[in-house]
């Protein structure tokens, strides 16, 4: 006699909670998010928007199935939520409602996975997952530009890549550009020396990801990798310093070392036509386009032209910007310029308000902690904050999905939701006698 097969109410909420589900969410949700640009040209929008839309329904039921787990007061940071609030009011301002709403909800639903994995993965296993995502995902790009660029008589122009590794770069990978290429290039760089340094990974694996992760970061020739591998440099060697230094004089370094970055960034800020000069043509038209696209920030200082993530082509005031430079641009070039044209000057401090207090928890956690692990999250949030000065990937796609993974991983250390846990933990305990 066959056994009754399960009811489906007993085995789909054990799924659902289950470690394999979560690691396989996890690299599903990065693995989708980073080639969104291979998935699209290969498959078009639609299939992209479908297959996000299933990871949040995936998602969802995760969330509620460990619902138990999970504390309401720890699920969604508070920046976050104060930052995403504006976006969607500005719907009311926006030149363009209908763009605005599409550009939020797209926002949001890669926000929501990023959550997910906040909740359901640790941060070794993050990092993990995402170095086992870059792995692939840089092999296959290294693989295609030898292929197209090399071993194929006739280049083709598939994926985007141009085929120019004979040459030594730019080369694009299935990232549809350079800038993208380095800027993921150097996260995965990030991700696997920490997992080399967690022996996470065996050795001849370690040493692969990091030979392929430096290969691509210097064949996309990007301007920004230099940028930013002297950032997350400058980083480690001040991380490293704290780390080392005796608990009763950390904090003095703390603000010293504060103190140097404010100063930094304020020289940078007097001598940026300068430094934008002597940095070469690329950042000469960045430079064009914020000179441009300050003209019209000064229309709408406060709230902005509304919220739309990369531009529409169509609409005021992109498609006059556009027209003065002749040229066709997604973005500003620039995550803290595109804030203040499109949600002003309250929106911008919001979201850097937003980073600056994830930086400072992740910097403090990773300066107590021993493990090399929690050194993961602000190296990363440093890499997309350099990264802002020279593109928009922060405010969506795999940019913005990292972002809030940090977010996310910041907001469960060294808050108001410890001290409430605290006060939660000594008002369950029993009396004394």
């Amino acid at each position: 006699m066959s056994r009754p097969a399960e009811h489906p109410s007993h085995w789909l909420p054990e799924m659902l909670r289950s470690a394999g589900l979560a690691r396989a969410f996890t690299l599903a949700t990065l693995g989708t998010v980073f080639s969104g640009h291979a998935i699209q040209w290969l498959a078009g929008l639609v299939t992209y928007v479908t297959i996000v839309a299933g990871l949040c329904v995936v998602g969802l039921g995760m969330l509620v199935a460990r619902r138990r787990e999970i504390s309401l007061w720890r699920l969604l940071p508070v920046s976050l939520v104060v930052f995403l609030c504006w976006t969607i009011i500005s719907v009311f301002w926006s030149v363009s409602p209908s763009d605005t709403v599409v550009g939020w909800v797209s926002q949001v639903a890669v926000a929501f996975l990023a959550i997910v994995i906040g909740h359901v993965r640790d941060t070794l296993q993050t990092a993990r997952a995402l170095g086992d995502v870059m792995r692939w995902l840089l092999s296959i790009s290294l693989g295609l530009e030898i292929l197209i660029g090399i071993l194929m008589r006739q280049p083709v122009h598939w994926l985007g890549i141009d085929g120019n590794i004979a040459r030594f770069g730019p080369v694009e990978g299935i990232f549809g550009s350079r800038n993208m290429l380095g800027f993921v290039a150097v996260l995965a760089l990030v991700t696997f020396v920490v997992e080399w340094r967690t022996s996470s990974v065996r050795p001849g694996v370690a040493v692969y990801s990091v030979a392929v992760g430096g290969v691509m970061a210097v064949l996309s020739r990007s301007p920004t990798v230099l940028a930013l591998a002297a950032a997350v440099g400058a980083a480690v060697a001040a991380l490293a310093l704290v780390r080392h230094a005796r608990p009763h004089n950390r904090m003095t370094l703390q603000w010293s070392l504060g103190a140097a970055v404010v100063l930094g960034l304020s020289a940078a800020y007097v001598f940026r036509h300068q430094l934008i000069a002597a940095a070469g043509p690329d950042f000469s038209i960045r430079a064009n386009l914020w000179r441009v696209l300050s003209f019209y920030v000064r229309f709408y200082p406060v709230q902005g032209f509304g919220w739309f993530g990369p531009w529409p082509r169509e609409e005021y005031p992109f498609v006059a910007i556009d027209f003065s430079l002749g040229k066709q641009y997604t973005t500003a070039l620039n995550a803290y310029a595109d804030l203040v044209l499109q949600i002003g000057w309250v929106g911008t401090f919001l979201f850097m308000a937003m980073v600056g207090i994830a930086v400072i928890r992740s910097w403090l956690v990773a300066a107590e902690r021993r493990s090399i692990v929690y050194a993961w999250t602000p190296l990363i949030l440093v890499t997309l904050v350099v990264n802002s000065l020279f593109e928009s990937f922060a405010l969506f796609g795999a940019g913005w999905l990292i972002l809030v993974v940090c977010l996310v991983r910041a907001g469960q250390s060294r808050s108001w939701r410890e001290r409430l846990d605290a006060v939660e933990s000594a008002e369950t305990l029993p009396p004394r006698r």
